[in-house]
């Protein structure tokens, strides 16, 4: 399937490792040129040069912390510049640690609490703010956010917080900005395997444990115009939960 792709142009926040880089591989063989940001220049810079010289297309490495505003905006004016506009925006900053461990309520400290909101919720808010005008003055665009099954468990109060935070401002921003041809949807990975120091295993319908590259393949199609049906909802791509029926 073509997903009509190509010379589109994206921004990856948390583009240096994680599910973030497997998902600008992905959008790059799928003929898009791409700006990663994220915190360390260092990880950055050797992430889009693989990503580059795997794909032959263009990708960038921009510094710029989402809990930062004014970062933020630089990110996206220094987008355009490099790029001469954006097309897409994938939200994927974020800190796995937290929440990792399933801290209980007197281990959930206020500053923990609010620094993983900041970046993951907030931050995923700032970047679209920024972003939008640029989508909504051509008439065209996608963003996808990277929220998590945590949304639908109790065994984290900031991960289920988190995610069903950004399930929330998925479907308020597909609302204002699908009249104006961009869609805006949530992606919730489960435990996914990001390499060696990520999950390695998991209890889901498929035997195994989701590989980051195959919630890549989801996110490839839900920027593309192909997906234009799907605005506002949520996709999850764990394996299945055995035992559990949502509807």
């Amino acid at each position: 399937m073509d997903l009509h792709l190509s010379g589109k142009r994206a921004i990856v926040t948390g583009g240096a490792g994680g599910i973030g880089l497997p998902i600008a591989h992905a959008l790059a063989a799928e003929g898009v040129d791409l700006v990663l940001a994220g915190r360390t220049a260092e990880t950055l810079e050797k992430a889009a040069a693989e990503v580059a010289e795997r794909s032959g297309r263009s990708a960038y490495a921009v510094v710029a912390d989402v809990r930062d505003d004014g970062a933020v905006r630089a990110l996206v004016a220094r987008t355009v510049e490099l790029l001469g506009g954006v097309d897409i925006l994938v939200n994927s900053a974020s800190d796995q640690s937290v929440g990792r461990h399933m801290p209980d309520l007197a281990a959930t400290s206020d500053d923990v609490f609010w620094d993983d909101v900041d970046t993951k919720l907030v931050g995923y808010l700032r970047t679209a703010r920024a972003v939008a005008p640029h989508l909504v003055a051509q008439g065209w665009g996608r963003i996808v956010n990277l929220g998590g099954t945590g949304a639908r468990e109790t065994r984290s109060i900031v991960r289920t917080i988190r995610n069903a935070g950004v399930t929330g401002l998925t479907a308020n921003l597909a609302e204002e900005l699908g009249p104006h041809g961009v869609n805006v949807t949530v992606v919730h990975p489960g435990p996914t395997r990001t390499g060696p120091d990520g999950f390695q295993t998991a209890d889901t319908r498929i035997g195994r444990i989701v590989e980051a590259s195959e919630v890549a393949d989801v996110v490839a199609f839900l920027v593309s115009p192909r997906s234009v049906a799907i605005n506002g909802d949520g996709v999850t791509v764990g394996g299945g939960t055995p035992g559990v029926v949502h509807y």
